[in-house]
Parts: C-alpha cells; structure tokens; sequence
C-alpha cells in the first residue's frame, strides 16, 4: 500500500496529466476543425471547381486526422480525472503515440509514461476493495 505522501503526489500529478491530455487533445481538435474551416473555404471563395473539390477532400482529410488524433486523449484525460483503470491504459497509449509529436507531443508522452508506469500508478487505479 502507498504511504500518504506517494499517494498524494500520485494523486497530483494524475490530475496534471489529465487536465494536460484534454487541453492539449482539444487544441488539437480545434486545429483540425480551423483547418478544415480554412481550406474548405478558400476552396469555396476561388470559385474554381477542381480547387474546390481538391480542397474540401484535403481540409476533410487532414481535419479527420487531428479529429482521429485528438479524441482519444481527451477521453483518455477525463478517464483519468475520474481515476478509472481504462483511463491509465488509453493515457498510457496516447503517451506511446504522442512521443512522435515533438517537441511538446514528446515531453508529454515521456510524463505521461513516467507517471502512468511507476509503481504507485498501479495502486492508485486499483479499486479501494482491492487495495492491500
């Protein structure tokens, strides 16, 4: 069983990483939708219609993308904000993914492996019946 100062500093820094998974993540879906927003729209003012279509298929491309991107750590980032064991397992796989994100994906991905993996992390997701 953790001691009371791990599991507060646990405690701390799970709901810093979680409030940072759901900005950071909605940053990205806010880029996607700009994007898309930006290139449909330039698409739709030029008035030709290959532009048009080409850019309409890459804003809905790319804005799917940041959508498919983002998602995921905001659910991830609530789960881990309401301390749910599913939570720590997606936050531990976006942090996989977001180390290819560098600079600020990386050192997001290598917080949230460092406090997603130790220890403590383990028992602090553990349900309160099943605490030792």
């Amino acid at each position: 069983m953790m001691n009371q100062i791990d599991r507060r500093q646990m405690e701390q820094h799970v709901q810093i990483l979680g409030w940072l998974l759901v900005v950071s993540h909605i940053f990205f879906l806010l880029i996607g939708l700009f994007v898309f927003t930006l290139l449909t729209s330039i698409g739709a003012v030029s008035g030709d219609r290959d532009a048009m279509m080409i850019l309409s298929i890459v804003g809905t491309g790319v804005g799917a993308l940041l959508a498919v991107l983002g998602v995921p750590g905001v659910i991830a980032g609530y789960g881990l904000l309401k301390r749910k064991a599913w939570g720590r397992i997606l936050a531990i796989i976006v942090g996989i993914l977001s180390l290819a994100n560098f600079p600020l994906g990386t050192a997001v991905g290598i917080y949230t492996l460092w406090v997603l993996l130790s220890p403590a992390a383990i028992d602090y997701f553990m349900p309160p019946s099943e605490q030792i």
